[in-house]
């Protein structure tokens, strides 16, 4: 393979990358340079793109800051469908406002 090789290949992923045009000039030029060498329609790389921003999100916690700040919950209580405290018996057991009981012997 040589330089013009790649140019067409680019050339040709960028007219597939066309179809995208929710994309800015700059993210279909670099969808289109993904595509060529790695010889992978846009549709993919478009999957595996969102699959590795969720886990570099999900990895780095902050998807669960987000959805803590916006929902009040984390991804593990999605996932689980009941809260932190849902899990832990917190509605059977809820603490006491006089907290100074449990230092005592």
């Amino acid at each position: 393979m040589s330089l013009d090789d790649l140019e067409t290949d680019v050339e040709l992923a960028m007219d597939d990358a066309k179809a995208y045009d929710f994309l800015d000039r700059e993210s279909r030029t670099e969808l289109a340079m993904l595509a060529a060498p790695l010889d992978t329609d846009t549709d993919e790389l478009l999957r595996r793109a969102v699959h590795t921003l969720f886990q570099s999100t999900t990895d780095r916690g902050r998807l669960d800051f987000h959805l803590r700040s916006a929902y009040d919950v984390t991804y593990d209580e999605y996932l689980s469908g009941m809260t932190y405290g849902e899990m832990t018996g917190e509605a059977q057991f809820p603490q006491s406002e006089d907290d100074d009981r449990r230092y005592q012997f």
